[in-house]
């Protein structure tokens, strides 16, 4: 394995070098992708040089972080520069974010672009079967909610090199349906490239972040990265799919949405007095690594203050204990996660993030306890209203609600470890009387302190806590654990960056019983779910194998979900192996027939999950008290 990472490459850049291989390189290029990851690597100031053989060395110059040129990657052997090599390493490295475009307000967080925060994903297309009212995903029906009536004038449709971007986006996704996360391979993943780069130079960020997001998440799948989940890369294609389809279908404000922002407006909010929550590890996909404070203000509402920059673990790790870029505060992150701030001039983001302009002016205040006013108000909302809350921000078929967050404030007894087939959880109930709860670890990642803390938090049951966590989908309660008061009762802890010891745990308890476990993934539910899972790890061609899936739908139906039934059956005989002509040529696919159907199935799964969770988190509610 290679010692050193490799810098991100621009997509325009990686695109460029694949494009320019000849026919016999390309089928050549994963092997060589392969090969040159395993080779070692070293670091020379904005320069990475990748042992080749034992002969020849390639160069990535990065200055500022990222490869931004095709020269940028040298090769020394004697094919260069036509050799596979410069197109491997490029392949091989993390995918960068675009440049940050000028922005209203000086950022101290992740680039600003959608394109490199993977923006939410979009309505559904129209056209599947609207769902009765007796399925848990009438609230989000496939066919969306019906327009309001547009000005006198026509409203805005997409430009003819919008619709052309759109195409292009649409084509590459369709082709990784087609075949698979096996047979997508680099080239594959170059058009998802070329495409998203296309769609950035035509303003169209949400689409051209959807198209990275994609190309990560093969590139997880196809390495065996732990992180990767088939139910990321579902959404993400999902969601590529539907923006493609709307911007080339939407007018007014919906294209508006479909395009999403390039920049983040910052609006002046005043003065600000500001309580520490809590501070998180902050670790991407793209290499990027920083950490995330959180703090409220009186009224309740949520900001952040962030730092986020190539560096991966490592940078996470360190500048949780740098000075925030906040006005002329010293506190460091961590110290303000438990500390306050006094801002005046304040400018805030739609999402909550603070900025960090001339104007911004703040000083360092008193912390507040969690148990004490305003902070205290957070853990006194009901759980199924902030779960509620935390969905429609969080939503993975909607553009996300500005102004929320997807965190809960809650109040538990622990209850100990419990198997999942994901790995260990801690099973949690809320309190007074409230829904069993899973907690699961924010990340696996071995430099950070989430799963030990985790690990020694599920030997203490019967232990209380108020926790915060990361609302996570799932047909039962379900967070990723982020921090949480000590268990001795004095101060808080960042699970990120705190590390428990036995010592802090209090002594045992009586053991508590366990509620059941969640309902099994083969429940009738989850059978199209599975599908559009298959689809994406083995391509159209494994739908199509499965021959009549009449007994299936038959299941389906049987649970009263006719419009899962319906879309199963669909998108299995989109599925259908290609036919031949009358001489025995076979006939084209149809690829984007079975994009569509893929599609629809992909976001009624999505609605139907929502909805699960939300009945979870409502239905376990305790009953009033009487009189």
């Amino acid at each position: 394995m290679t010692t050193t990472p490799l810098p991100p490459v621009a997509p325009e850049v990686t695109a460029t070098l694949v494009e320019d291989l000849s026919p016999r390189l390309r089928k050549r290029l994963d092997a060589a992708v392969a090969k040159l990851a395993a080779r070692p690597a070293r670091r020379d100031g904005d320069t990475v040089t990748i042992a080749v053989d034992d002969e020849t060395e390639l160069r990535l110059y990065a200055p500022g972080g990222a490869v931004r040129t095709v020269d940028a990657l040298s090769c020394g052997c004697l094919l260069a520069p036509a050799c596979v090599h410069r197109a491997a390493a490029a392949c091989a490295a993390p995918v960068a974010d675009p440049p940050p475009a000028p922005a209203e307000e000086p950022g101290t967080d992740a680039p600003a672009t959608e394109a490199a925060s993977a923006a939410a994903g979009a309505n559904p297309v129209p056209g599947p079967p609207s769902v009765p009212a007796d399925e848990p995903a009438r609230a989000a029906d496939a066919a969306g909610p019906t327009p309001a009536p547009g000005p006198a004038s026509p409203p805005e449709t997409a430009s003819p090199a919008e619709r052309a971007a759109a195409d292009a986006l649409w084509s590459a996704g369709a082709a990784v349906l087609e075949s698979g996360v096996d047979g997508a391979g680099a080239v594959t993943q170059s058009a998802l490239l070329r495409a998203a780069h296309t769609a950035r130079l035509r303003q169209l960020p949400r689409a051209a972040g959807a198209a990275l997001s994609v190309v990560t998440l093969l590139r997880a799948a196809r390495t065996g990265d732990p992180s990767y989940r088939t139910a990321d890369l579902v959404t993400a294609l999902a969601q590529l799919l539907g923006t493609a389809h709307r911007v080339r279908t939407a007018s007014g404000t919906d294209l508006a949405a479909a395009r999403g922002q390039a920049r983040r407006p910052y609006s002046a909010d005043g003065s600000l007095r500001l309580h520490g929550l809590f501070t998180e590890p902050v670790i991407t996909d793209t290499g990027h690594g920083g950490a995330r404070t959180w703090v409220a203000a009186a009224d309740g509402r949520l900001f952040t203050v962030g730092d986020v920059a190539p560096g991966g673990a490592g940078r996470a790790l360190g500048v949780a204990d740098r000075a925030v870029r906040l006005g002329d505060t010293a506190l460091t992150h961590r110290e303000l996660g438990r500390a306050g701030l006094a801002v005046s001039g304040a400018t805030v983001s739609p999402d909550g993030r603070l900025g960090a302009g001339k104007g911004v002016k703040a000083v360092a205040a008193r912390g507040t306890a969690w148990t004490q006013p305003p902070l205290a108000a957070l853990w006194e909302t009901p759980p199924s209203q902030q779960a509620a809350r935390a969905l429609r921000f969080s939503s993975r078929h909607d553009a996300p609600a500005t102004g929320g967050s997807d965190l809960l404030f809650l109040e538990v007894e622990l209850l100990g470890a419990a198997a999942e087939p994901g790995g260990a959880c801690l099973l949690a109930r809320c309190l007074p009387g409230g829904p069993a709860v899973h907690l699961a670890a924010a990340d696996d990642e071995p430099a950070l302190a989430h799963r030990d803390n985790l690990n020694l938090l599920a030997a203490a049951p019967g232990t209380r806590l108020r926790i915060i966590g990361r609302l996570v989908p799932a047909p039962h309660p379900r967070l990723t654990l982020l921090a949480c008061s000590h268990p001795t009762g004095e101060g808080t802890l960042d699970l990120g960056f705190d590390r428990l010891s036995r010592a802090d745990l209090p002594a045992p308890a009586p053991s508590v019983p366990l509620p059941p476990s969640a309902p099994g993934a083969t429940s009738a539910p989850y059978l199209l779910e599975r599908r559009v899972e298959q689809a994406v790890l083995a391509g159209r061609a494994a739908l199509g194998t499965l021959g009549d899936v009449s007994a299936e739908a038959g299941r389906v139906r049987r649970a009263g979900l006719p419009t899962a039934a319906g879309l199963l059956t669909a998108l299995c005989a989109a599925a259908a192996p290609r036919e031949r002509d009358h001489f025995g040529r076979l006939l084209p696919a149809d690829t984007d027939g079975f994009a569509i159907q893929w599609l629809a199935s992909a976001r009624y799964t999505a609605a139907v999950a929502e909805s699960l969770c939300a009945a979870a988190w409502q239905e376990a509610q305790p009953a009033p008290a009487p009189g």
